[in-house]
């Protein structure tokens, strides 16, 4: 059996689900609603405030599903309860974001101005800094996939580089540093 298949899903208060037709499953909490199809070869039960999973064989395909299908319940689970965060911090001279509305405006050193239109179901924030303090992005939602896509596209616009650290990168990230050239090195 799958480690992870195995574990039900256990539903916090305020959080119902339902098993639509066509093996849909509905999951709405105080913070929204998601859904996800459901592969039909995967048995899903609802009890007891808990969900859990079932497969039919052991083939490969189906051990996959299994867990899979496990984890991305949990996540909405976890995301219409208590919803997802990511932090990012923008590390260099004059790097800048903005927020109007739904669209961020970055400044990373390039040409250009570069301009992102974030989904509805996500949330910006761009708190004030203090002078002599990186910039900081922070985006919230319920859908986990979809906030780490959007985390990962804004740090795509400009990766930390290894030598100075300059670039998109998030809090708490560890970078691995280069020495460089050293002057002068006889």
């Amino acid at each position: 059996m799958s480690r992870i298949g195995k574990l039900p899903v256990s539903l916090p208060d305020k959080v119902s689900v339902e098993l639509l037709p066509g093996n849909v499953l509905k999951v709405k909490g105080p913070l929204g609603e998601l859904s996800q199809k459901i592969d039909p070869d995967i048995k899903v039960t609802v009890e007891d405030n808990e969900i859990k999973f079932e497969r039919p064989t052991d083939q490969p395909r189906h051990r996959s599903m299994h867990g899979l299908y496990r984890a991305l319940v949990q996540n909405m689970v976890t995301g219409v309860s208590t919803g997802y965060q990511t932090k990012q911090e923008l590390v260099g001279v004059g790097y800048r974001v903005s927020l109007q509305g739904q669209i961020l405006t970055f400044s990373l050193g390039y040409s250009h101005d570069i301009q992102l239109m974030l989904a509805p179901e996500i949330k910006a924030e761009v708190p004030d800094v203090k002078k002599g303090e990186n910039p900081v992005l922070i985006l919230k939602s319920t859908d986990k996939q979809l906030l780490g896509a959007v985390a990962a596209k804004v740090r795509s616009f400009r990766k930390p580089e290894p030598y100075k650290g300059k670039g998109i990168k998030f809090a708490g990230e560890q970078l691995r540093r280069k020495a460089g050239k050293t002057a002068g090195a006889k």
